[in-house]
């Protein structure tokens, strides 16, 4: 068979197959597939196995000839958190393997590339159609790959507490937006001059923005927030969380209620955090850590932890942060990872080709603990049916109009109901938060990336 890829120019992050380990995707059940994927979903169902050579011939025969027909039109691409070995199938077809900032820019470093379908979550999907040039075309292998704390933090729910906090506070107030975020609310931190920032980049980003005597309005994620606050050497006095955004699914009054001090609290804050967080990396405790240094681990943790689980590792960082770590490490060195599941089992295989010994933070074999290291279920929603489908649906010219992602698309993680602007809403969201991605591509640039 054709080994050829189309790997435009991009590094590899050195994923690999082993072809004697099974393909770990749990097998999702048909009527979770749309209508138009389920064949490729029966086909994939009645193989007799998972092992690699029976997965790779048959996702060959849908590859492959999508491959041929695009060209270098074509471009693949997944994050690392994606579960099931979805990244090394992207990657074993060339396609590329990245952190949230790498893959926002793909439309924009490859203009060759027409057609770009991303085997990760709706936001990461939207960042790059909201920066993609008007003949280039992306589309999800799955809608209804999402994201716990983004769900925690829709438009409906920030956007009516944000133009609260706009009357009370004018100017001053600068929306620094999380990459996992819809575009309606990276548009919003671009109406208030602010920027988008990622786990990589976050404390340069608000330090450009406290430099500028600018309040910060942080969303979502109050952990990653107080984190960055704490990196950036602000008094944890003057870090206010709102309230938790679960106790009401949507908008909440501005006063003393919305936060622990209320609005005195609130005033006096120069960093105000959105209430959600990632369950995936809320289950971390010191505990955790102090396990694993005591029997000689180095740990290492994602800033979507809590502070005092990052206070106590060893050193944190953003996924391609924990990623060089386990491929820089040294042979013979033992590394405990706090983060996402999928990514530490890759890590971990990865390290074993190294001689690293990697481990999950949560998976202590001690009863005790009653704590295992998950993969985030909602964004590991795309498997090897949804890859082999939407790539012949786009061969054949009838690719679902559910899978095309445009700026500004609302899309709920459950039903798979799509909100679309019309034209005119969707250029001004376009314009407003293009604004905030190139300024966070302009700050992480200009200070070395």
């Amino acid at each position: 068979m054709s080994t050829k890829t189309h790997t435009h120019g991009l590094e590899s992050s050195g994923i690999q197959l082993d072809p004697a380990l099974p393909i770990c995707q749990s097998d999702l059940p048909l009527d979770w597939y749309q209508k138009e994927f389920k064949p490729y979903a029966e086909e994939y169902l009645a193989l007799p196995d998972r092992k690699p050579k029976t997965v790779l011939d048959w996702l060959d025969g849908y590859v492959r000839p999508a491959q041929a027909h695009f060209g270098d039109q074509l471009l693949l691409v997944a994050h690392f958190y994606m579960g099931g070995e979805i990244v090394k199938l992207v990657e074993r077809y060339g396609g590329a393997v990245a952190d949230s900032y790498q893959l926002a820019l793909a439309a924009t470093r490859h203009p060759e590339a027409k057609v770009i379908v991303e085997s990760a979550v709706h936001f990461m999907a939207e960042a790059i159609a909201i920066l993609a040039g008007e003949d280039q075309a992306v589309w999800i292998t799955n809608p209804k790959a999402g994201c716990t704390m983004e769900m925690l933090a829709k438009d409906y729910m920030v956007l009516p507490v944000a133009e609260q906090m706009i009357e009370r506070y004018g100017e001053k107030l600068c929306v620094i937006a999380y990459m996992n975020t819809s575009g309606r609310l990276k548009a919003l931190a671009g109406r208030t001059g602010g920027a988008v920032c990622t786990s990589s980049n976050a404390a340069k980003v608000v330090q450009w923005a406290l430099k500028q005597g600018k309040k910060v309005f942080f969303v979502p994620d109050q952990h990653l927030g107080r984190n960055t606050a704490a990196q950036v050497g602000l008094s944890q006095e003057r870090v206010v969380a709102l309230r938790d955004p679960q106790v009401l699914r949507g908008g909440f009054r501005f006063d003393d209620s919305a936060a622990v001090g209320g609005l005195r609290a609130l005033d006096n804050a120069q960093m105000i955090l959105w209430g959600s967080f990632c369950g995936v990396h809320t289950i971390f405790e010191p505990r955790h850590v102090r396990y694993w240094q005591e029997r000689g681990y180095r740990v290492l943790v994602h800033p979507e932890s809590r502070l005092e689980v990052v206070e106590a590792a060893n050193g944190f960082g953003s996924t391609n942060y924990l990623w060089d770590a386990v491929a820089k490490a040294a042979p013979g060195s033992r590394l405990a990872i706090g983060t996402e599941g999928h990514f530490v089992r890759n890590a971990r295989e990865q390290g074993r080709l190294r001689g690293v010994e990697v481990v999950h933070l949560a998976d202590i074999p001690d009863p005790s603990f009653q704590s295992s290291g998950c993969g985030c279920a909602t964004m590991s929603r795309n498997d090897p049916p949804h890859l082999a489908g939407m790539l012949d649906l786009l061969r054949r010219g009838t690719p679902p109009d559910a899978n095309r992602v445009l700026a500004g698309d609302s899309v709920d993680e459950r039903s798979g109901a799509r909100e679309r602007l019309d034209g005119a809403e969707r250029a001004l969201l376009v314009a407003q938060a293009r604004a905030s991605l190139e300024r966070m591509i302009e700050i992480t640039e200009a200070t070395g990336g």
